[in-house]
């Protein structure tokens, strides 16, 4: 009964972000005024597609690391809604003809160029280190689990910081449709995985 609610409470929350990537694309992202470089559309492209990069990279580890289903259903849809998202804003990239990187310190289109230091590979808010993606590697069964969970509450709080930026910053309808998307698919999926932390003994960092 537990894995059929987490299995039911996992579907809701994708299907919910499948339908909104879907909607987002069939718009295109072709509004009439394209982008500068250095606006705050083609910064949050930049940063949230290396921001989802690194959860995909996350997801993937653990569905090696553990056998664990509600982890491995979790981790895998986590990765391919990421993955999607972030081909659309590379793709809108690509469409507005703007470079897909900047000389620009991270979250420099929110003001906040200086909020994350970098170090040992967290380029942004809520972004894991070399360190601890190094340790997730090594980590098995219900360790693996709780630290994948931790790690990727994190992620989702500096992801939805990001995209609650770009709902208040970007100009491009379709960009903030899929920014606010993501704010809604992220709490969500914040709030079931403190429930599967919870289960397993352990409670965000």
């Amino acid at each position: 009964m537990r894995f059929a609610g987490v299995a039911v409470a996992v579907a809701g929350v994708l299907v919910a972000a499948g339908a909104i990537t879907y909607s987002v694309a069939e718009d295109g992202g072709s509004d009439a005024k394209t982008p500068a470089a250095d606006s705050a559309d083609a910064g949050f492209a930049r940063d949230m597609a290396v921001h989802h990069q690194q959860a995909v990279e996350m997801s993937y580890i653990v569905r090696d690391r553990t056998s664990d289903e509600e982890v491995r259903r979790l981790a895998y849809d986590i990765a391919q809604t990421q993955a999607n998202q972030r081909g659309m804003l590379l793709g809108w990239l690509d469409l507005w003809g703007l470079p897909k990187v900047s000389s620009d310190a991270p979250m420099t289109w929110m003001g906040m160029g200086g909020m994350a230091s970098g170090k040992d590979g967290a380029l942004m808010p809520g972004m894991a280190t070399n360190s601890e993606l190094k340790k997730l590697g090594t980590l098995k069964g219900k360790q693996a689990e709780v630290f994948y969970l931790q790690l990727m509450t994190d992620h989702h709080k500096g992801g939805v910081h990001m995209a609650e930026g770009c709902v208040s910053k970007c100009t491009v309808g379709v960009e903030k449709r899929l920014a606010q998307g993501m704010v809604e698919a992220q709490q969500s999926e914040i709030g079931l995985m403190a429930g599967m932390l919870k289960e397993r003994g352990a409670k965000p960092r």
